[in-house]
């Protein structure tokens, strides 16, 4: 994992130079509506006391030093460290997406092992069908449509937020309103892997191991689950991991649908208000995240199969 850190430098790099080719100025973001009662003098000075009159190298040395240093700057546009902006709105986005995965992870096993099991059946047919339909509807969609018939026509899920109005960040409240999004993101990701584990087991299910199972008599279900199953599940992990990236974007569309009180709101305010040391901050945690994602799976593969090498 030693290529990360070039890797995360390249990011921050990046973010700071697209922000400064961004058509958005800071100070109208800064200011809101207060812009047009403000003079230009005001305007100007602070202008020079957010550093946006520096030139990108310095604003960015200026950030770097601080990172170093373990200050991660202040948030332009929550007029707050960047440091409790993250520490107040990543808990609920990582509840979000380990609740979002381990049920998509939960969907594509059940239903790929049952379209395999039976494949040509009606069930298999359905859950391909379906697989390919939902592969090309973006989360958002989703969202809106969930949104639609759950929540507006048959009510039985909230329409957003964290909690109802006034209430307290219970766990019945927060359980609630995390359901239908959870369920949203979770379905976002499903085609792919419930369509992956299908071919894989059928592939599994053709071995000579799984074909010498059964000339033993084993039972279907037997064979099945403790033959061809563990073998399916190598590859199954590695596009888990390759998945992440679409994961945390997946994410960031279904919180902002869904209003729910993560990090997505915070990227689409920063990028609105070109607010550099919070940008840059968020995207290298989405970087880490696939970083770590994608590491984690390597190692996953290396524990179910000890033929797998790792490059240390």
């Amino acid at each position: 994992m030693v290529f990360s850190i070039p890797v995360l430098c390249a990011v921050a790099v990046g973010v700071f130079l697209l922000g400064a080719a961004s058509p958005f100025d800071p100070i109208h973001q800064y200011y809101g509506v207060q812009i047009f009662n403000a003079s230009a003098s005001e305007i100007a000075q602070a202008r020079e006391a957010l550093g946006l009159n520096d030139s990108l190298v310095v604003q960015f040395g200026r950030w770097a030093g601080g990172l170093l240093s373990g200050d991660l700057g202040v948030s332009r546009s929550f007029r707050q460290p960047v440091a409790e902006v993250v520490s107040e709105r990543l808990p609920w986005t990582l509840l979000l997406v380990i609740v979002g995965l381990v049920l998509a992870v939960l969907i594509a096993l059940v239903l790929g092992v049952l379209a395999a099991w039976r494949q040509g059946g009606w069930l298999d047919r359905c859950v391909t069908a379906l697989g390919h339909a939902l592969e090309g509807i973006p989360p958002f969609v989703l969202a809106l449509v969930a949104i639609a018939v759950f929540s507006l026509s048959l009510g039985w899920f909230p329409v957003a937020g964290l909690t109802d109005a006034g209430a307290e960040a219970t766990f019945g409240q927060v359980t609630s309103h995390l359901a239908l999004p959870a369920l949203v993101l979770a379905v976002s990701q499903t085609p792919w892997l419930v369509l992956h584990v299908r071919q894989s087991l059928l592939t599994s299910l053709a071995e000579d191991h799984v074909t010498g199972a059964r000339a033993r008599g084993l039972a279907e279900h037997v064979v099945v689950l403790r033959h061809a199953l563990p073998t399916a599940l190598l590859p199954f992990v590695t596009l888990i991991g390759a998945r992440v990236p679409e994961l945390v974007t997946g994410a960031v569309l279904v919180e902002e649908v869904f209003s729910w009180p993560g990090v997505a709101s915070a990227v689409v305010r920063a990028a609105l208000a070109v607010d550099f040391p919070l940008l840059v901050v968020l995207s290298l945690l989405a970087t880490a995240a696939v970083l770590i994602g994608s590491l984690l799976a390597d190692v996953a593969a290396a524990v179910l199969d000890p033929r797998v090498g790792v490059d240390g």
